[in-house]
């Protein structure tokens, strides 16, 4: 789970982290309120979406009147903010972040994640932070610089004054900074993150240390010790194919392909996406229907796939275990009748009930091709679906 900029903000608050002092607002009124509150010279409005280079995008603005504030409030609310990462259409802004301004001295970059090649965590540390990061290591990887850590021991003393020195704080700021570090992965392992990013950590013209942009992700399988944070998810910002899966308890997550694939089993719908792709196809999801889904999640499954529309063909692969055979051709049976499916359909099942399933798809007579197989199943869909290029 993302977590807005504020949310994020209000979490490191917690820790008595140095975060400017801000709220979020859903409407002029609300800005205009949090500015006269802050009563500084400037403060700065920052649309709040789940997607990054919202500066460049025209998502943040420096303000020094009143009337500058409700104006540029009044622009982002209600509008589709358009940056590198939401793609053409954009992304709804519902609120925003109206926070006050500091002064900069220099930009720094520190990140948290977490390293699944070597089972540790990751701080990441640059003194080129800000809007150019990508850049800067795409064109100067030198100057990202990476520490593991061990999550049953923490941040030892020498790895915190590393990372500061990396970052080149001397003196009293490299002491700041130590107790920083160590403060941020505190909260890392606390609020079960897979990602915590400041980007920029700055440091002003008093020499302070200051957090001034948070990204900071929940790991979704950890939400139920936050259901705090679960309750107030945003469902706007994410596809209306994830809502339709999280309401009806599928998993799904939509790619660039155009094959749409239907399967039980995590495991067993990763490798169907890797065996698609060993046969020079190209996945449109990761559709997990679960051990025991009913007919009506089949078929909710069905029209979350058919949301997409590069959809040119689709291919189940289910394994009948808990979820036996007969009931996934039910379900097909009704999707089909539902959903009016016109691409290619390739179903490979396998399992408990898998005759009674076969009979039931070919006394439908609906346009269905037989796979025995993964490899026949992939190798059926990608004919299918090029012979109808």
């Amino acid at each position: 789970m993302k977590l807005y900029e504020y949310q994020a903000r209000e979490i490191l608050h917690k820790y008595n982290i140095n975060v400017p002092k801000g709220e979020a607002a859903i409407n002029v009124d609300e800005a205009a309120k949090i500015y006269n509150q802050l009563g500084t010279e400037k403060s700065v409005i920052k649309a709040q979406i789940l997607a990054g280079g919202r500066g460049k995008g025209g998502g943040v603005k420096i303000v020094e009147t009143l009337d500058e504030a409700k104006a540029f409030t009044a622009k982002l609310i209600g509008s589709h903010l358009i940056t590198a990462q939401t793609g053409e259409k954009g992304t709804l802004v519902n609120k925003v972040l109206v926070a006050e301004a500091i002064d900069i001295k220099s930009e720094l970059y520190l990140a948290i994640s977490i390293d699944r090649s070597t089972s540790k965590i990751t701080i990441i540390s640059s003194t080129e932070g800000g809007t150019e990061i990508e850049e800067v290591s795409a064109k100067t990887p030198h100057k990202i610089l990476k520490e593991q850590i061990n999550p049953l021991l923490g941040v030892l003393n020498f790895q915190a004054r590393q990372i500061a020195q990396n970052l080149n704080l001397t003196g009293s700021l490299a002491t700041n900074g130590s107790s920083l570090i160590k403060n941020l992965f505190k909260i890392f392992i606390e609020n079960d993150c897979s990602l915590l990013e400041i980007n920029p950590l700055v440091l002003t013209p008093d020499d302070e240390v200051v957090v001034l942009d948070i990204k900071m992700d929940i790991d979704d399988n950890a939400l139920f010790r936050h259901k705090d944070l679960l309750e107030t998810k945003d469902l706007s910002d994410d596809s209306s194919a994830e809502n339709m899966a999280l309401e009806a308890g599928l998993s799904y997550i939509g790619l660039d392909g155009n094959i749409g694939c239907l399967v039980n089993g995590a495991g067993l719908a990763m490798a169907t996406m890797d065996i698609i792709k060993l046969y020079g196809g190209s996945p449109a999801n990761f559709l997990d229907v679960g051990g025991d889904a009913p007919v009506e999640r089949v078929t909710t499954a069905f029209e979350i796939i058919f949301t997409d529309p590069h959809v040119a063909g689709v291919l189940v692969n289910i394994f009948g275990g808990i979820m036996k055979c007969d009931i996934v051709a039910e379900g097909i049976i009704h999707a089909i009748e539902k959903v009016d499916i016109k691409v290619p359909l390739v179903v490979r099942l396998e399992g408990t009930n898998v005759e009674i399933a076969r009979k039931m798809l070919d006394d439908s007579k609906l346009n269905i091709i037989f796979a025995d197989s993964m490899k026949d199943a992939s190798e059926k869909i990608i004919k299918a679906v090029n012979k109808n290029k």
